[in-house]
């Protein structure tokens, strides 16, 4: 399993993954989770993937070799808008499902993907969309700047409370930190190191990405503080008076 979050933000995007696969008492594997293409001046795509790791290798594999649709062949390189980049992921999915599916079926193993996928291309809008494994997808709002995939109940409920279109990068950047290791501390299937990128809006180039171990010192400092917070808000709150 793995866990990834996206935000999209009024000042720009806030992506982050984890690398575990296959966690097992004697197996335990790790893979980045997360592909950028990056123009410098023209785009910043970024995804993050959960779900089977053979069939998300294969969709990002595509998404580099060119994928037909509409009648045409295109790449995260080729397309014109984020949309359509939302779309070329989709069909990716779907030809994968075509190749592999059935013989995924035979095996009794499940067809499991879901995709973030988020950026901005030149003179076009930043989007954030997460893509099912049927290759259909939404799209974040203001109203809802965050999506997330894989084993996201633990850390949805951080992102819930404090997330806001207008929360800063830099808040964003803390709290989707803070979410992952609400979900590192509770399912052994997601694990370090976690990989951040920040893009901010209309710049694009990337801003800032990072592969997190657990010698960080700033991520330590983050799981200790919030540790120590949770301890102290729950004993500020008064007893309860039902005799």
């Amino acid at each position: 399993m793995t866990y990834c979050v996206g935000l999209d933000l009024k000042d720009g995007l806030v992506m982050l993954s984890d690398t575990r696969t296959n966690a097992g008492v004697d197996h335990i594997s790790t893979f980045g989770k997360m592909h950028v293409v990056e123009v410098p001046g023209e785009r910043v795509i970024v995804l993050v993937t959960a779900g089977n790791l053979a069939v998300s290798q294969a969709v990002v594999n595509l998404l580099h070799e060119g994928v037909e649709h509409d009648g045409g062949t295109d790449t995260l390189l080729s397309v014109p808008s984020m949309f359509r980049a939302a779309q070329l992921v989709g069909a990716a999915v779907r030809r994968v499902f075509e190749i592999d599916g059935p013989g995924m079926a035979a095996q009794s193993v499940p067809f499991d993907v879901s995709i973030l996928i988020g950026g901005q291309i030149a003179a076009r809008s930043l989007r954030l969309f997460q893509v099912y494994a049927a290759g259909n997808f939404i799209e974040a709002t203001p109203d809802t700047p965050f999506l997330q995939i894989g084993e996201h109940k633990y850390g949805k409920p951080i992102l819930d409370r404090a997330v806001t279109y207008d929360t800063p990068l830099a808040d964003g950047v803390k709290l989707a930190l803070i979410s992952m290791d609400s979900t590192l501390r509770s399912n052994l299937t997601v694990g370090m190191p976690v990989d951040l990128l920040v893009y901010r809006r209309d710049a694009l180039a990337v801003e800032l990405r990072r592969r997190i171990t657990e010698e960080d010192e700033y991520f330590r400092a983050i799981r200790q503080r919030w540790s120590d917070a949770l301890r102290e808000a729950y004993r500020t709150i008064p007893l309860p008076d039902w005799g």
